[in-house]
């Protein structure tokens, strides 16, 4: 067993994990802290545009009146303390063009000449593109001095940008620290989901490889991957995982298969001798003494017995074979009429229920039932119900066959009104060997277990349930003909 490999292979597989939600995780953010990044600047660039154009159009306003009454003093006043206060440039044009009040402007400054000529057009100032920390340290904000039918000059406030763009800064750092944390949230918990995800795989992989090394194999000198025809996809590992299970389910296919194959096998070479037995007996039967007479018929019964129960366990090991399960999926002749079949079970059953004091009836639902199975299958199958019931339900009692169909399917049950048996021991009931307490000496414990194999080989099942109000059912489902071939 490579434990070591199994241990990289897992490491391999989590690695790949955690780089697959890292990257996710890193989507994530990014999809969150990216537009959050470009929302705070723009709503800061817009609050500086605004405080701005509020200021140039109070100097607009003053720049108009005092043009209005041919002093603008008060104006120079407003703008020289301004300046002084933000330190921003502040230029004021009259309808000239002529520099009426230079608050540290450079009017040779070609945009700044650009900005007071559209002004004084009266044209409306593009948008301020969005401010990031890497953007020019001032903007220019002009406006008209008058209304759109008579423009006396322009105001032009060159607006410096470092608090802004401080703000930004400062605030985008916030973010990426916020991202760099979750990020790092994401990181632990994409380790221990991958640990806790992936423990169970590999503990999983590791008994799967004991299990498929422990195992017996056909051929011992052969890898058990050979035999292995499927290829999966997905992870190596997991690729890995699915051909471990199926080199398992190969190994214990042959296992059982080699189980059935002893019982088979232990039967037949037990059969000869129990024969010879029963010759030998017989030979002496003559021979004995009157007061050893009983004790020579117990001996007898007893090889009878373990001879009917090597019969059982052969006819179990040939039912449950795969082999059995194939021939009834490709024979040809794997169909009958039910109904008939009923009908020949119930005269060949009727003179041992007559014996019995057991009443024996057929309450059929249906005028056709075709079921995928050979009529000697289902016979043999019906017989081991009858057979109890003829053996444990006791003089008096009513025992029924039905036959019903539904879609697909066709169902005949086997019940009694008889003594039945605990219903905690129902499901036991097709157990191979078992046989219910109350039940009287003889018998093997093998006909429920044979009747459900053969069923199962047809494709259907066999359930035991209590009859109410007393009794038992015994409920054989079959495959309709008609369905099994469409």
């Amino acid at each position: 067993m490579d434990t070591g490999g199994v241990s990289d292979r897992g490491r391999g597989m989590r690695r790949r994990l955690l780089i697959a939600l890292t990257v996710f995780a890193a989507i994530a953010v990014l999809a969150f802290a990216v537009p959050l990044s470009l929302t705070v600047a723009t709503s800061r660039t817009q609050e500086l545009v605004l405080a701005r154009s509020g200021d140039a159009d109070r100097f607009a306003s003053l720049a108009g009146a005092g043009q209005a009454v041919g002093d603008i003093r008060a104006l120079a006043d407003e703008i020289g303390r301004y300046h002084e206060l933000y330190g921003e440039n502040v230029l004021v044009v009259n309808a000239k063009g002529e520099v009426s009040i230079n608050a540290g402007a450079n009017v040779g400054d070609g945009e700044v000449s650009a900005a007071v000529a559209a002004a004084r057009r009266n044209q409306r100032a593009q948008s301020m593109q969005r401010l990031d920390p890497w953007s020019r340290p001032t903007v220019l904000i002009a406006r008209p001095v008058g209304t759109g039918i008579q423009v006396n000059g322009a105001v032009v406030i060159q607006a410096s940008t470092a608090r802004a763009r401080a703000d930004i800064a400062r605030d985008w750092a916030v973010i990426a620290l916020g991202a760099v944390a979750a990020m790092g949230l994401f990181m632990l918990l994409a380790l221990t989901l991958s640990r806790w995800v992936l423990r169970p795989l590999a503990a999983l992989s590791r008994a799967v490889a004991d299990l498929t090394a422990a195992l017996p194999r056909s051929h011992p000198d052969e890898p058990a991957s050979v035999s292995i025809t499927r290829r999966h996809g997905g992870p190596p590992e997991m690729r890995e995982l699915a051909e471990s299970f199926d080199a398992m389910a190969l190994a214990i296919a042959d296992s059982v298969d080699a189980q059935r194959q002893l019982v088979a096998d232990t039967a037949h070479a037990m059969r000869n001798p129990l024969a010879a037995l029963t010759i030998r007996l017989d030979s002496l039967e003559s021979d004995i003494p009157e007061r050893a007479a009983a004790t020579f018929r117990g001996a007898s019964a007893e090889v009878d017995r373990l001879t009917a129960l090597l019969d059982g366990l052969l006819d179990l090991a040939v039912a449950e074979s795969p082999a059995a399960f194939a021939a009834m999926r490709l024979e040809s002749e794997n169909h009958c009429d039910a109904l008939q079949v009923v009908a020949d079970r119930i005269d060949a059953w009727h003179s041992a229920f007559e014996n019995a004091s057991i009443d024996l009836s057929v309450d059929t639902a249906v005028d056709h039932a075709e079921v995928a199975v050979s009529a000697d299958i289902l016979a043999q199958i019906l017989d081991v119900p009858l057979s109890n019931s003829s053996r444990y339900a006791g003089a008096g009692a009513r025992v029924s066959v039905g036959v019903a169909a539904e879609p697909g399917w066709i169902t005949i049950a086997v019940r009694d009104n008889g003594s039945g048996v605990d219903e905690s021991e129902i499901d036991k009931l097709a157990t191979r060997f078992y046989r219910g307490s109350d039940a009287p000496a003889g018998g093997s414990g093998l006909g429920l277990p044979i009747a459900s194999a053969l069923t199962q080989s047809g494709g259907g099942t066999l359930t035991v349930e209590p009859n109410r109000p007393r009794g038992l059912a015994v409920l054989i489902r079959l495959p309709e003909v008609n369905d099994v071939a469409a």
